[in-house]
């Protein structure tokens, strides 16, 4: 699994919560049907937005965050946009009481739940 962290660094005055989430609520149209994206979560603070993105593979990632990828964030943002991707072969779920190495569950280290 693949985590790729997008920060919009944005000046002026923070967007309302209200606006966070409209945009962010519009722009799914958009990522509901990226190829491998699993998870996206929507990113909000004082210094920007952004995004934590989850995707099946790395060659998912590479094929959205291609070349013309930053070129058309800053169209939407104006400004460019910080991509990081990370690999992620473990995964600790409170939620479910799993932990998931390379999308399997193991059994966690402090014991069966």
């Amino acid at each position: 699994m693949i985590i790729a962290l997008v920060q919009i660094p944005l000046d002026g005055p923070r967007r309302t919560r209200e606006a966070v989430i409209a945009q962010s609520l519009e722009s799914t149209k958009i990522f509901h049907e990226v190829k491998g994206l699993r998870r996206k979560y929507y990113l909000d603070s004082e210094a920007g937005g952004g995004g934590i993105y989850e995707f099946a593979t790395r060659e998912d990632a590479e094929a959205w965050f291609n070349e013309g990828w930053a070129d058309w964030m800053e169209g939407r943002f104006g400004v460019r946009p910080v991509l990081t991707l990370f690999d992620n072969p473990v995964v600790l779920d409170n939620v479910a009481g799993e932990v998931r190495v390379d999308g399997k569950p193991v059994t966690p280290p402090w014991g069966a739940t």
